[in-house]
């Protein structure tokens, strides 16, 4: 019975988090991962979701994250209008290179710095890593979910990553994008913003009222059905290539055919993809957020909190260094900054902050872009570390 009431919820909780976001404004505040992984916190600060090894409810948690992502990844890039990548002017490139070398540069330098303090499976950690600040939590569950990473360390370094990352963005929503435009006092000559493109997008990506509308709904199942055909096609090649399910294949595979699916037209309209997708990731991180274990933190732990704080240190600053050499504007670094700590649904708060409209889709730009590349770039790193170590 137990057992059952937690599946339930699993599924139900994302579903009121997504209304609550949808009504008021404090949910909006938090953002709708924010409170999936407050909602499975809860419960697992009391030991009432933890589940031994072998049991039933352990079986469904792990199977319920090994499918949410994989369905999410489709779903996410569908709508995404990679052809805006041929738009961005070089300063948009700029700012989008400087953040990814930035990051790589922190995460590499971290790994050594760090791997002899404690911090466990320090290669996958940095892969992770290097997924979620490219691109947010998506990339971050997929290489979990590809690299067989314990829930426990993925909660852990999510939770010390909320920690750090938040107080920057509420800086910089709060004002603080006025330091950085005099820290890069250049002319915004981002040119693309106030197209067609950037239409309904001021008020936020994640815009959930119409999914929720039967009509809506049932079109976005298209896009399902379309993820879960790349589901099962990433599976079929994985037990073709390794003759076993292999978590690692089916993410790259389904995340290649994503990007190329995004081309087409009827598959790029299909309503509210990125919406459904996102109750998955919503579903992912409540299972995950679920299983977090507070008699783990350790040396190690705070280890991990420190090599998530000098992730973060080190790539703002470095971003701000390659900013000033390309003569990037503060604004546009502003929104950069944030699409690549934080996923491109961050961006719109920060634009309606600062007020400048004319950066909104090359923030968008610069996470999609990481959203695409962040996976490959976090597999990467995880071998070749993982060789070091």
């Amino acid at each position: 019975m137990k057992v059952a009431i937690i599946t339930i919820g699993y599924f139900v909780f994302p579903i009121i988090i997504i209304m609550l976001f949808s009504k008021y404004k404090w949910a909006k505040a938090a953002g709708t991962v924010i409170l999936a992984y407050a909602v499975g916190i809860i419960p697992a600060l009391f030991g009432l979701t933890h589940f031994a090894e072998g049991t039933t409810g352990l079986t469904i948690q792990k199977n319920i994250m090994s499918i949410a992502v994989p369905l999410a990844i489709p779903l996410m890039l569908f709508n995404c209008n990679f052809k805006l990548w041929a738009k961005s002017l070089p300063k948009t490139a700029a700012a989008l290179g400087g953040g990814i070398a930035a990051v790589l540069v922190a995460v590499i330098s971290g790994f050594f710095i760090f791997r002899a303090l404690g911090v466990p499976d320090t290669a996958k950690v940095s892969a992770m890593m290097t997924g979620i600040y490219t691109g947010g939590t998506m990339n971050f569950n997929a290489l979990g979910a590809a690299l067989h990473v314990e829930p426990t360390t993925m909660a852990t370094v999510l939770a010390f990553e909320m920690v750090v990352t938040f107080p920057l963005i509420m800086f910089i929503v709060g004002g603080g994008y006025k330091f950085f435009r005099k820290i890069l006092p250049y002319k915004d000559e981002t040119a693309i913003g106030e197209n067609e493109d950037a239409q309904g997008l001021e008020h936020g990506i994640e815009q959930y009222g119409d999914l929720l509308r039967w009509r809506i709904f049932f079109k976005s199942l298209i896009g399902l059905g379309i993820s879960i055909l790349f589901l099962g096609v990433g599976a079929g090649l994985s037990i073709l290539i390794t003759g076993k399910i292999n978590e690692l294949v089916v993410i790259l595979t389904i995340t290649t055919l994503s990007i190329i699916a995004s081309f087409s037209k009827f598959i790029r309209e299909i309503p509210k993809t990125f919406e459904l997708g996102m109750f998955f990731i919503l579903v992912f991180s409540v299972v995950v957020a679920s299983q977090f274990d507070l008699s783990s933190l350790d040396s190690g732990s705070l280890a991990t909190g420190g090599f998530v704080l000098f992730i973060i240190l080190i790539s703002t600053i470095l971003h701000i260094i390659f900013c000033r050499i390309f003569k990037v504007s503060g604004d546009l670094f502003c929104v950069s900054l944030t699409a690549l700590l934080c996923s491109p649904p961050f961006v719109p708060p920060v634009v309606g902050a600062m007020g400048n409209k004319k950066v909104l889709i090359s923030g968008i730009v610069v996470g999609l872009i990481g959203y695409a590349i962040g996976t490959y770039l976090g597999v990467a790193l995880a071998y070749i570390l993982g060789g070091v170590a």
